[in-house]
């Protein structure tokens, strides 16, 4: 059975910033659960100290890391969670994220949240996801 997705929008406007008020998921047989992905190489090591816009290209590239190993792709995302320390410093480079997701052709619902640090110091965007196959 094919996943089938249905946007769910009382209101326009989040629409044209690139998430869904909501999303009906049906048809899906596997569910991901995706743990906060932030600028972190391969080995662990923080990347990119005070670059928002390097550090968001970064955690979405771990993003779809963990996507692909569970063989999914950034299609399949259907919730975001994105976590920041300085909203007013991530809107300037959020095309980034709204590009990535636009080429894949989805629309998650989003959460953004400004939080006072993230875990790893230095860190400035963490992206939390949930994702149906």
């Amino acid at each position: 059975m094919a996943v089938e997705r249905t946007a769910v929008n009382p209101v326009a406007w989040s629409v044209e910033m690139g998430f869904n008020q909501g999303e009906v998921v049906s048809g899906h047989t596997r569910t991901l659960y995706i743990s906060g992905q932030t600028a972190m190489s391969d080995e662990g090591k923080p990347q990119h100290d005070g670059d928002m816009e390097a550090q968001l290209a970064l955690s979405v590239d771990n993003l779809e890391a963990v996507l692909r190993e569970a063989g999914m792709t950034l299609a399949n995302l259907v919730r975001l969670n994105v976590c920041t320390t300085d909203v007013d410093e991530l809107f300037p480079h959020y095309g980034v994220l709204a590009a990535r997701l636009g080429a894949a052709g989805v629309a998650p619902t989003t959460t953004m949240l400004g939080v006072t640090r993230l875990a790893i110091p230095g860190q400035l965007v963490e992206l939390e996801g949930t994702a149906v196959a």
